[in-house]
């Protein structure tokens, strides 16, 4: 080996340290100006409409299910969520899910890898604030959709194509920031 050779290999260490370190300040920076966000997970479903599929109702829950062909020529925006019972981030949304219910903002409810006894416990004592639910007890549609936990919401046009996913608990602040000016923008 050249003494040039070993030189670089010397250097490779410190190099990769120094591109490591700008990356790290780079996503900081990013974070303090709002450019990047540490939960954002693209999906690939952004501007397309969701895949096709067919789940079963969740049974006395009061609501009908629905699939993908609902999901096609919407009278305007929808929401859908995927949630569970066992989620504690999802008691955290719920009462969002409830007021957004409340101001006619249609709703549609996926219970995700969940004992239906449970999810129907759980819309008895917190309400019930799906227009439509539908049950993925085995989890295959959630994995279809991009769901990689719950809860997530995905927001869907009058043409049915999906323009905005949220990997989390809706908050106040996710409501007022995002979902309201979102609603409004593809009403």
């Amino acid at each position: 080996m050249t003494p040039f050779a070993r030189r670089a290999l010397l250097f490779t260490p410190f190099a990769l340290a120094a591109m490591g370190g700008a990356g790290f300040y780079g996503m900081l920076q990013g974070m303090k100006t709002g450019e990047y966000n540490p939960r954002g997970v693209p999906s690939a479903l952004i501007g397309r409409p969701p895949p096709d599929f067919t789940l079963p109702a969740l049974e006395d829950a009061g609501v009908p299910a629905f699939g993908s062909a609902e999901l096609r020529n919407l009278s305007g925006p929808v929401l859908v969520n995927f949630w569970a019972s066992w989620c504690v981030p999802c008691i955290i949304e719920h009462p969002q899910l409830m007021r957004l219910q409340r101001d006619g903002v249609p709703v549609l409810g996926i219970a995700y890898k969940d004992r239906p006894a449970d999810s129907l416990r759980f819309l008895r004592q917190h309400g019930n604030p799906f227009r439509m639910l539908a049950k993925d007890e085995p989890g295959r549609v959630a994995i279809d959709w991009g769901v990689y936990g719950v809860p997530e919401t995905y927001l869907l046009d009058r043409q049915g194509l999906i323009r905005w996913r949220f990997a989390g608990p809706i908050t106040q602040e996710v409501l007022d920031q995002d979902i309201r000016p979102l609603l409004r923008r593809w009403a």
